[in-house]
């Protein structure tokens, strides 16, 4: 039996939050996605769900996040999220639409584990979804 992965999605644009919660409907996906619209509503529900591990356990946590965001952007969620002792573990792939080298190097900067230039084709989309379904389940037998 698989945990239920915990996944933020930190986008402001509602097509691609649509598109995200069509993919994990596509691949069956069960998995709790929040949604915030920026970085500061991002750090908000992570550090309300530091006090509920029983049902959000920290090594169940994933979080897509843009990087063109109002009140604050990607690279600075990054860097807040990556300086916070209970936060900076959790696993963090870049889905935007900036294909600049700069973001790019100072996302991996902060570690990240991927980066995923919007917009991909739905097909491709659901691929990596189920890719990180995957990973998750494979992650839990270890």
């Amino acid at each position: 039996m698989t945990k239920r992965l915990n996944v933020l999605l930190v986008d402001d644009d509602e097509v691609d939050v649509m598109t995200v919660q069509r993919a994990f409907k596509k691949n069956n996906l069960e998995h709790h996605l929040w949604v915030a619209s920026n970085g500061v509503d991002a750090l908000k529900i992570l550090r309300d769900t530091l006090s509920l591990p029983q049902q959000y356990p920290e090594h169940n946590r994933l979080i897509l996040l843009d990087l063109n965001m109002p009140k604050m952007g990607g690279i600075e969620f990054l860097q807040q999220l990556r300086a916070d002792p209970k936060l900076k573990q959790i696993p963090v792939i870049v889905l935007t639409t900036s294909n600049e080298d700069e973001d790019k190097v100072k996302a991996y900067n902060f570690n990240v584990a991927g980066y995923m230039i919007k917009p991909v084709t739905f097909e491709n989309f659901l691929e990596t979804i189920a890719t990180l379904n995957s990973y998750w389940i494979m992650s839990e037998i270890l």
